[in-house]
């Protein structure tokens, strides 16, 4: 099969090895928002494709085409589901975490920043640096330590402090670094998955409260799948 995986997770590099590693044909598109991405094996394209009419266009050499871009990346899940009207489609997106007592969910980062302003002076933010912006307001004023993997494209507050790094993360180096810094809340979105879940593990342990962007919904009319064999069974259905 030749098989297009928008990718960018962990799981679209799964994914990507194991059809490699049954003799399909790959091609893995990844947006170019990180300055060094980890790579998957077989065939790599950098770059956006101009909209969804640009999508169909390279779609339309494929048989297959799956969607395992970051369950917050709703342009891209957007586009794919108007694109591929002729191509199947199916997103592979991993389970979000189970909710923990402390943890107040918002629907989206501007509410996540309201919420946050009230319930602490120093908080740990690792949201990622595109969504940055709707925090530089409401904790203007605040002694924000802001993880990153890469310096935000946006101004932040004086008073901030980034720190550029990339997971997976340790329970005892989380730990080391919210006491370091005197971190009062936690702010993340629900993301999934086991690379950084570990400043959760940190937060109940400082009984810190914690701050979850909920995930948006999958377009509508797109078959979901939460992991590397269903997206393979999936594919294998096609054949």
């Amino acid at each position: 099969m030749r098989v297009l995986v928008l990718g960018g997770t962990g799981e679209a590099r799964d994914l990507a090895a194991a059809l490699v590693a049954r003799g399909d044909h790959v091609v893995s598109s990844l947006a170019g928002r990180v300055a060094r991405p980890r790579l998957p094996v077989g065939e790599v394209r950098i770059g956006g494709f101009g909209g969804a009419e640009g999508l169909r266009q390279v779609a339309a050499s494929f048989d297959a085409v799956v969607d395992a871009t970051h369950p917050f990346a709703r342009r891209i899940s957007t586009n794919a589901a108007a694109a591929c009207d002729v191509v199947p489609l199916v997103r592979l997106a991993r389970p979000g975490w189970e909710p923990r007592p402390g943890w107040r969910i918002v629907h989206d980062h501007p509410s996540a920043a309201r919420r946050t302003a009230q319930l602490g002076r120093r908080p740990f933010l690792t949201v990622g640096r595109q969504d940055l912006g709707a925090f530089a307001g409401p904790l203007a004023t605040h002694s924000v330590v802001a993880r990153v993997v890469d310096p935000p494209e946006v101004a932040v507050p004086s008073s901030w402090r980034l720190l550029l790094d990339r997971g997976p993360y340790t329970l005892d180096g989380e730990l080391a670094l919210m006491r370091e810094h005197g971190v009062d809340v936690l702010v993340t979105k629900d993301s999934g998955g086991a690379m950084t879940q570990a400043k959760l593990d940190a937060a109940t342990r400082l009984d810190l409260p914690v701050v979850v962007v909920r995930r948006p919904a999958p377009p509508a009319g797109v078959p979901l799948v939460a992991s590397v064999p269903e997206a393979l069974a999936w594919l294998g259905s096609l054949r």
